[in-house]
């Protein structure tokens, strides 16, 4: 089967899943989707997607199933609930889970799905919602390379780059690596600019100064100004940068910086968890 001939499934049309799905759309491939609040399904249906009312009729008239939600709890939920995947004929399907979740649950969903003789790629990604918009998300796999190289033009569909990094799970504990140095980089960033403004520094020449130099990033730019507007909407929140930062402790992170960084997010999540990342200057008397 080539992957022009796929037909896809999505689960989960949520912040990251909604403009990740149009992409697949966009690229070509018929698509059917499925979520628990049927308004985003509509607006997709107008677009040229099929719904589907069960997961179950999702995995079986589709050959390539996305799932795009947001923790372990719902991912295994999606699979043992009365109509799910697991009660699915699922024989010879692909599932590719761009959600961040453990790397223990990916392994356990893997090694279940090829007793079903079916397969399995944890592809979780790097990036928010504008990247999605634009498909140019970076996605991070684990998993078998054959299966990889089969759908890497699906996931080329919304990611300037697929990575293979390694076995099932790998992919995971790549984007761990990835979301722990986010963190970090964003408490730093926060941490400067409330030390810089009690020091008469205004935040605006602050991120002039390091956009000019070699410090400046993209994320730096885009968070600065956020941070120099107060505009705290959500393009990624707290609490899923947190619940990130505890996956990647529970999976064993325990260095210095990046156990702070948790440890900073986790007593702002229960207060500002809905906005964005940056938010966490709020903590820091900003």
């Amino acid at each position: 089967m080539t992957s022009e001939k796929f037909k896809t499934g999505w689960i989960g049309l949520g912040k990251m899943g909604n403009p990740m799905s149009k992409q697949i759309l966009k690229a070509g491939f018929p698509l059917r989707v499925y979520n628990r609040s049927s308004n985003k399904i509509k607006a997709l249906e107008t677009e040229g997607a099929t719904s589907a009312k069960t997961i179950k009729e999702l995995v079986e008239k589709t050959d390539v199933i996305f799932i795009m939600i947001s923790n372990d709890e719902a991912v295994t939920e999606i699979f043992n609930q009365e109509n799910g995947i697991f009660t699915a004929e699922v024989k010879d399907k692909i599932f590719i889970n761009a959600s961040t979740i453990s790397p223990d649950l990916s392994i356990q969903l893997s090694e279940e799905l090829k007793k079903k003789n079916s397969y399995y790629l944890d592809a979780p990604v790097s990036g928010s919602v504008k990247q999605a918009e634009e498909a140019t998300l970076v996605s991070i796999v684990g998993g078998e390379k054959e299966i990889f190289e089969k759908v890497e033009s699906l996931l080329e569909a919304y990611s300037k780059k697929a990575i293979l990094v390694g076995k099932n799970g790998v992919g995971n504990s790549a984007k761990l690596a990835v979301n722990t140095y986010l963190g970090i980089l964003t408490q730093g960033l926060a941490e400067i600019i409330q030390f810089s403004r009690t020091k008469n520094v205004e935040t605006e020449d602050l991120m002039e100064i390091l956009n000019n130099s070699a410090l400046g990033s993209t994320f730096g730019k885009i968070k600065g100004e956020a941070a120099i507007k107060e505009n705290y909407n959500a393009a990624f929140t707290l609490e899923h940068l947190t619940k990130d930062l505890r996956l990647a402790q529970n999976s064993g992170f325990n260095h210095p910086v990046g156990n702070a960084t948790y440890k900073s997010f986790s007593s702002a999540e229960k207060e500002l968890g809905a906005e964005d990342v940056i938010a966490i200057i709020k903590k820091l008397g900003a």
